[in-house]
């Protein structure tokens, strides 16, 4: 996942499987219709119960024998600008707000039928996501799953950003946003994450787009489904968007974060990140898998 003249990591030598109730949506299937953030095609995504084992799988039922991929990090294909899972036919992409919304209210099993290959932007964060599995409601099961926690560090850089996963009893996200914008500059927000905090400071949080940049990304077949409403937009000088939160960006990059490393599964760690991206969160779920196996 990493290039360029500076890439480096390290690795933990030694980690801890524990085990938690493993959980389920408890109830009827729910879905949601809307557009794609950069695809901007119509969708209709349903979430449905499955067993304990299951894990997180995307079906596409849209295509000849509804081909499916899990929510895994050796599926991730591509991580610009989104996460994209890809197995076979089953191709998915900009799948981090769903999976972090699942991820932060513990879903551990879960069906995710999408007839199209983008999940629908919805509120633009992970907002619309978490009141759909509410209202589904969630179930413990009887069968544990194992959850990954650490013994000492695992890190990626390049250049100047890094991530890295340090031992924690929890799940703790800190992250650094350095923008050179008027309006932006530095940002830092540090979380320890359960449910209420996830809704309430981070499922709200939508994505951030500059003016700049949205003729290359159209250009780029991206951003089609973005909007003033369902993105934070920024002219040189100016947001033109209603913010949610002053620090709105810095928000959304954690829960970016708790997206992408969801591919691990369950986890105890404290989370740092300075002027992180998908890429870099998809290089640490892929080393923090190698060491759960």
């Amino acid at each position: 996942f990493l290039s360029g003249k500076s890439s480096r990591s390290s690795v933990v030598k030694e980690t801890i499987c524990g085990a938690i109730s493993s959980t389920a949506l408890f109830g009827k299937p729910i879905s949601f219709k809307g557009n794609g953030l950069h695809s901007g095609i119509p969708v209709t995504i349903t979430m449905r119960p499955a067993p304990a084992g299951s894990g997180i799988i995307f079906r596409r039922i849209d295509l000849t024998g509804a081909p499916e991929v899990p929510a895994k990090s050796e599926f991730v294909t591509n991580t610009l600008r989104a996460t994209t899972l890809e197995r076979g036919d089953a191709k998915v992409f900009t799948v981090e707000h769903i999976l972090s919304a699942l991820f932060a209210l513990r879903i551990d099993n879960c069906i995710l039928e999408m007839d199209a290959p983008e999940p629908p932007v919805a509120d633009g964060g992970a907002l619309t996501f978490s009141q759909m599995i509410l209202e589904a409601g969630i179930m413990e099961l009887e069968k544990q799953t194992d959850i990954l926690t650490l013994e000492t560090s695992v890190a990626v850089y390049e250049d100047n950003k890094f991530i890295t996963a340090l031992p924690y009893d929890g799940l703790r996200i800190t992250f650094t946003s350095i923008n050179p914008h008027p309006l932006l500059g530095t940002q830092m927000k540090d979380f320890t994450i359960d449910k209420e905090t996830y809704i309430r400071e981070i499922a709200p949080s939508r994505t951030i787009g500059f003016t700049w940049e949205l003729e290359a990304m159209r250009q780029m077949g991206l951003g089609k489904g973005g909007t003033l409403e369902n993105a934070v937009v920024y002219s040189e000088t100016d947001c033109l968007s209603e913010l949610k939160f002053p620090d709105e960006l810095v928000r959304h990059k954690i829960l970016d974060i708790l997206g992408d490393i969801s591919l691990v599964g369950p986890l105890h760690a404290h989370i740092i990140a300075v002027m992180g991206s998908h890429k870099l969160n998809a290089a640490l779920a892929a080393k923090l898998r190698v060491l759960k196996k």
